[in-house]
């Protein structure tokens, strides 16, 4: 076990969190002499352990030196959720104040770089389609889709869009343009709103410290977070692997190419695609706890979203708030030396968690023709949007693993457990489609595109504003929230209303990773659902009759039937599929008939000849 001298030597910073010494704290910081963002060896820096401990003073020290507050622990938690968990408003509000003044702070300053990168690689126009799609049939009717329109030209981007964002249930809805310019000593950002018309300018200069209450959080944003549970949800990466699809009905045949957008691409399926949304309920009362915690419904059961209930011993409610940081009494040798297992215990309020954990197989459609570079050109891009856009953050998230040869002209990834993005890149350089101030310029072996500058000016008659005064964005997190919110009510209200959900589309519900749409249906795949159909209309017809006998001899309770629905409902779904399957082997063999019988005669006539 190490000991105190070993621990102050390794760790002076953490040492003093640790004994919540400020004073002390704040003197070797000022010296400038140690890394205050070092991780102990349970994966903390300074300011995420004495945010853990509930060391409000610690914290207010190491904050006011410039601590980075955008970090995660080994457990995927950042601290913000950290200061959520204690339950402390004072810690929560002083934690966010920092948080969202950093995320200003490197916006501003990473904005130009990305836009200096840019202005290396060659111009292009380019649509990104975004669909929004739900392998839940009455979650897929609030879906929407949209295309954003990207034009670049040296160090100037432009973004059109008409999907805002996600307010409380609704979808935001508008008409408007996001233009960058950068510039030798910053950037101006200029939004547009077509419909008021209206420009909103701002530019990208860094603030003091003394200005860092322009981000301070509302009151009702304390109350908000601290009464309700802490959701995260993720993709882990980790076990994700690449494999080329296959075509055929079997899967047996070749390896699987598609036309998208007129270019030839190769299909590939990313599996062990896990989804993994956590639920912390710890910092609530006892009846906030009760409304997080209600009853799965019918359909969540069955549609199989796992759910594991991690069990941590409780705080009792006579226990003083300055105890919460260490319940479990762990001493600082035990702590800090990697050697010992801490069994399951930990500093900090024991954390009452929910897991659910969702199987995906996102799908990439990859070709080596394309004329755009995904790191040089598109990359750069989906940083800037990544910035306020919670979707954009998790698609950079997923490209930026090592993806197989070839550009994704089309993506698609979960977003939740019950919802899924495709993403598709078309009209490059508007050669599909005539684009307004975007030209092309054919060399002899490639293809040059022309913006004009007109795409980056205000669009004459507009009022200039300025943006930062007048604008009210919703952070990643709190659009992450609401969109959760709403997919949760939509279960919910799905559960209750059972009789709308009928098996066929409880069926379609079956596949997470490929959601149904008419569009997306190859010829094998329309086959299959007209059997499948079939199938499952003949054996409606059969249950019909059985029904009719069985209701003149109806006894029992309510609540067995109720209890047998579900059972029931899973048991038409197994014997549509035997019978789906049955009649797909039977045309399958049929088709080999034919085909051999075609080549037979096909030999015989060349024999003739």
């Amino acid at each position: 076990m190490v000991n105190i001298e070993t621990i102050k030597r390794t760790y002076p910073l953490h040492w003093l969190v640790w004994n919540n010494n400020y004073d002390e704290l704040d003197k070797e910081l000022s010296t400038n002499q140690h890394d205050k963002e070092k991780s102990d060896n349970r994966g903390r820096t300074p300011l995420m352990l004495a945010v853990t401990l509930g060391h409000v003073e610690s914290a207010r020290t190491l904050l006011h030196h410039q601590a980075n507050v955008n970090t995660e622990n080994t457990q995927g938690w950042s601290i913000v959720q950290e200061a959520v968990g204690t339950g402390d408003p004072e810690l929560l509000q002083m934690v966010l104040a920092r948080r969202d003044y950093q995320r200003y702070s490197n916006r501003i300053a990473g904005i130009p770089e990305l836009l200096h990168k840019l202005k290396q690689a060659p111009d292009f126009y380019v649509e990104m389609k975004w669909e929004f799609t739900s392998w839940v049939p009455l979650v897929s009717r609030m879906c929407p889709s949209d295309t954003y329109k990207v034009y670049k030209q040296g160090s100037n981007v432009r973004i059109d869009t008409t999907l805002l964002g996600f307010d409380h249930t609704n979808w935001q809805r508008g008409n408007r343009s996001y233009i960058f310019k950068g510039q030798n000593d910053g950037a101006t950002m200029m939004e547009v709103d077509h419909e008021t018309r209206k420009v909103y300018v701002e530019h990208m200069k860094l603030i003091g410290d003394d200005n860092e209450q322009i981000s301070q959080p509302s009151e009702d944003g304390i109350i908000s977070r601290l009464t309700n549970p802490i959701v995260t949800t993720y993709i882990d990466t980790d076990k994700i692997s690449f494999e080329r699809n296959k075509a055929g009905l079997w899967g047996w045949r070749s390896d699987k190419s598609e036309v998208v957008n007129g270019h030839e691409c190769k299909v590939f399926s990313a599996s062990n695609v896990e989804l993994i949304t956590k639920t912390r309920l710890e910092h609530l009362s006892e009846s906030d706890k009760a409304k997080a915690r209600s009853p799965r419904t019918p359909l969540q059961s069955f549609l199989g979203i796992a759910e594991q209930q991690q069990e941590n011993a409780t705080v009792t409610a006579s226990e003083e708030f300055s105890n919460i940081g260490n319940p479990c009494n762990i001493t600082p040798e035990e702590y800090f030396d990697a050697d010992i297992d801490l069994n399951g215990k930990d500093i900090g309020r024991p954390k009452e968690m929910n897991t659910k954990i969702q199987k995906f197989k996102a799908t990439l459609w990859l070709s080596e023709e394309y004329p755009l570079s995904l790191q040089e050109q598109i990359m750069p891009i989906v940083d800037l949007m990544a910035i306020s856009s919670s979707h954009f953050a998790k698609l950079k998230d997923f490209i930026q693993m090592q993806l197989p040869a070839g550009f994704p002209v089309k993506i698609e990834i979960p977003l939740f457990h019950v919802l899924n993005a495709r993403i598709t890149f078309g009209n490059i350089f508007g050669l599909d489609q005539e684009v307004s101030h975007v030209g092309r310029l054919q060399e002899s072996n490639r293809m040059t595109c022309l913006v004009d500058d007109v795409c980056f000016e205000a669009p004459t008659g507009y009022v200039k504003l300025a943006g930062a005064e007048v604008r009210r964005q919703f952070s990643i997190e709190e659009e992450d929230d609401l969109l959760q919110f709403a997919i949760q009510q939509s279960l919910l209200e799905a559960g209750s209303e059972r009789d709308e959900v009928d098996i066929w589309e409880a069926l379609r519900a079956q596949k997470p990773s490929r959601p149904t749409t008419p569009n997306m249906m190859t010829e094998e795949e329309r086959q299959l659902q007209r059997a499948i159909q079939a199938s499952l209309v003949l054996y409606q017809e059969r249950a019909g009759c059985t029904e009719e006998e069985g209701n003149a001899n109806t006894t029992g309770s309510n609540d067995e039937d109720e209890q047998s629905s579900l059972e029931g409902t899973a048991e038409q779904l197994r014997l549509a599929l035997r019978l789906s399957e049955q009649q797909q082997l039977e045309e399958e063999q049929r088709r080999l008939l034919e085909e051999e019988t075609f080549r037979q005669v096909l030999e015989l006539s060349l024999t003739e000849k």
